[in-house]
């Protein structure tokens, strides 16, 4: 199982990006969704997270600027993030409870990162 993650990059303040995370390999179930980041000298903390049903959770921080969605077709969750801030400069990092087979338990993958930064 892998996690692939995409849509990072360089935006100015006030602009917006959409990060894609898309789950391939042996999978048999994917539980909930998430998105971490973890900014220069800090710790990696919790954006924002989606269960299989579509019950979301927003850090604080984020809430009425970033979206999360998910894709369950395409094993895909986003992060629509506006009105973006210097302090939203992190590396993002998607994750996902998967069961790789019926009956077998869940692990928590992670994908690698993408790079956001916010700066003018």
């Amino acid at each position: 199982v892998q996690l692939q993650a995409s849509g990072g990059g360089l935006v100015q303040p006030g602009g917006s990006l959409r990060l894609s995370c898309a789950a391939s390999g042996s999978i048999f179930s994917i539980n909930d969704m998430g998105w971490y980041r973890q900014g220069p000298g800090k710790q990696r903390e919790l954006v924002a997270t989606i269960t299989s049903d579509g019950s979301t959770n927003y850090a604080d921080s984020v809430k009425g600027r970033f979206t999360i969605s998910r894709d369950n077709a395409k094993n895909t969750v986003y992060l629509q993030m506006n009105s973006l801030k210097p302090e939203n400069t992190a590396v993002y990092y998607c994750r996902a409870r998967i069961s790789v087979q019926f009956g077998k338990p869940e692990y928590i993958y992670w994908g690698q990162g993408t790079e956001v930064t916010v700066s003018s």
